[in-house]
């Protein structure tokens, strides 16, 4: 994918600029019909889009923490850590005509791959952008596994590069919203 490209997410109902060579996993295996995940060509990052119903009963920082760590509890994590949670600036968003609050949050959870035994420290990234009005908490998370031991196939400078901070900032600040129908009669 070309990196300045808009990509559809949802069936059209959103779109968001996807960091370079990102691969669609719906094409590899079944994803949540309120999810859209892609992974990096050759590392093991990964970008997650959700829809979640919003959970009103925390405000502000404790709403990026409360997901975060019901993400933890669903992927089976041994330990959570929270490094940071800062406000996003809504002006800096596409959304922020529909968004009321953002937050961002880096953080450790220690989670063991399918059919592994051992659990490694895996940084995570987190946006949550709060869409009160359409009764959504629009999650978006930045998979960072510690970087594979095993030695590539080809030459390093063939390799896609690992995707930074600065491709999930611009897949977060991209996401635009072109049909509300997505989430439900209003």
């Amino acid at each position: 994918m070309e990196p300045t490209r808009d990509c559809p997410l949802f069936g059209g109902a959103f779109s968001a600029i996807l960091p370079m060579g990102a691969i669609d996993v719906s094409d590899l295996r079944p994803v949540p019909d309120n999810q859209e995940v892609f992974c990096h060509p050759v590392t093991d990052q990964s970008l997650i889009v959700e829809l979640l119903e919003l959970q009103a009963h925390v405000r502000g920082e404790a709403a990026a923490r409360y997901h975060f760590e019901d993400v933890g509890g669903v992927q089976g994590a041994r330990a959570v850590h929270v490094e940071s949670v800062q406000p996003l600036s809504l002006e800096n968003l596409a959304l922020r005509g529909c968004c009321q609050e953002a937050w961002v949050l880096s953080g450790k959870q220690q989670i063991a791959k399918e059919n592994q035994q051992v659990a490694k420290d895996v940084t995570l990234h987190q946006a949550l952008l709060r869409l009160p009005q359409y009764q959504t908490d629009l999650l978006l998370t930045f998979n960072q596994p510690p970087p594979d031991n095993r030695s590539s196939l080809g030459p390093e400078n063939l390799s896609p590069a690992p995707w930074s901070l600065g491709d999930f900032e611009q897949l977060v600040t991209s996401l635009t919203l072109h049909d509300p129908n997505i989430f439900g009669p209003q």
